[in-house]
């Protein structure tokens, strides 16, 4: 069946393209043009001057709709995928916090079976932790933490293939070497919960680590110890050009000054959105799947007010953020949210922007950024046909 989208303001990898059409077919689209009469034989979709962007690409995210990926069943995964999507992502790489070897065996085995349904929206598995610095555990669950071990992650790697990146912090005894290994069987290695200075962030780079995990938060930025300054991690990811970064765009995790200057250092192509949401995003729920958490100024904390402990964000909100407090343009927000995301983790080849043969993700965004339809593989996600 054709599908024809018109009456759009489409974002392109060229630009804006007003009052133009997408054409889709077959779950892909089979074209992005600036013509927008209607084609006979193709249901009409009048977008009606709404803004027509790429879906999101969701990179690093805990849970949502009242659950959490750490509770590893199929159940929980459909659940909150699905209330995630409501909100603008199509395509999902479930995040586990440091957890359990069992724990993530199970997470796995969910992640592999629904990579394998047709059209689905999993495209991987993201590790945070557990090889972290207890220093700067932050909402990690502590007694998970450890040093990079071998005689785990060599195992792991070896009987699943749908973990697609791993975090940890490069200063801890063996992380070089694990470093070494997970990019050598293709996983994205990103620097976490850490305390690493600029010596150690360089060798790390030179190990494989090319991605900062929410990029300011669980990290020290400039510091002295005694009467001298030392660069933090913060600066020693800025002072690599090629490292990416993430961003919890909440407007709390980093203040909008800093996402601006975020997006001023880093730029569009190496700064990604995330919402590192937790179970009770894009829900009614108040409850975390760690106990010591709780909402409070629409973040989640722990309960002694030491630490953030991820978002109640969704991938609609980020892009809000950007545009209406970092005052960064809609395409550069909508590009960090899609097309960046999609390059990092190496899906760019059919997700990420609205082009002829890629994917038919597509979200619909009235003036005030408002989500009002999504379509995932060209089929219209349920709830959110509000166009109509």
């Amino acid at each position: 069946m054709l599908t024809q989208i018109i009456n759009a303001r489409i974002l392109t990898p060229q630009g804006w393209l007003k009052d133009g059409s997408v054409l889709i077919r077959d779950n892909k689209i089979l074209e992005v043009t600036n013509c927008d009469l209607a084609i006979i034989g193709a249901k009409l979709i009048d977008a009606k001057g709404m803004y027509i962007v790429p879906g999101g690409v969701e990179i690093h995210v805990h849970g949502g709709g009242g659950r959490d990926f750490m509770e590893g069943t199929e159940e929980v995964f459909r659940t909150a995928i699905k209330a995630h999507m409501q909100h603008g992502t199509t395509s999902i790489f479930p995040t586990l916090s440091s957890s359990t070897i069992p724990m993530i065996r199970a997470a796995a085995e969910t992640t592999e079976k629904m990579m394998a349904e047709p059209n689905s929206p999993v495209l991987g598995l993201h590790l945070e932790g557990h090889y972290f610095n207890m220093a700067m555990a932050g909402g990690q669950i502590p007694e998970n933490i450890k040093d990079p071990d071998p005689e785990e992650y060599i195992p792991l790697l070896e009987e699943t293939h749908c973990i697609k990146r791993w975090d940890a912090a490069p200063e801890l005894p063996g992380a070089m070497q694990f470093g070494k290994y997970i990019t050598a069987k293709g996983v994205l290695a990103s620097v976490g919960h850490t305390q690493a200075e600029f010596e150690d962030i360089q060798t790390a780079y030179e190990a494989g680590y090319t991605h900062a995990t929410h990029f300011y938060n669980a990290m020290p930025g400039f510091h002295k110890r005694k009467e001298y300054k030392y660069e933090g991690t913060v600066e020693s990811i800025y002072l690599i050009d090629d490292m990416t970064v993430e961003v919890v765009a909440d407007g709390i995790h980093v203040p909008p000054t800093i996402l601006r200057l975020v997006y001023k250092i880093k730029g569009v192509e190496r700064t990604c959105l995330i919402t590192d949401a937790l179970a009770c995003a894009a829900s009614d729920s108040q409850v975390a799947f760690d106990p010591r958490v709780i909402i409070e100024d629409g973040v989640c904390k722990l309960a002694d007010h030491s630490a953030l402990a991820g978002s109640i964000a969704t991938m609609d909100r980020l892009i809000r953020t950007m545009v209406q407090k970092a005052e960064i343009p809609l395409e550069d927000a909508v590009r960090m949210a899609s097309e960046t995301p999609a390059r990092i983790m190496g899906v760019l080849d059919r997700k990420g922007t609205l082009e002829r043969g890629k994917d038919a993700d597509i979200i619909a965004l009235d003036r005030d950024l408002n989500v009002r339809a999504v379509w995932a593989m060209g089929e219209l996600v349920e709830g959110t046909n509000k166009l109509f």
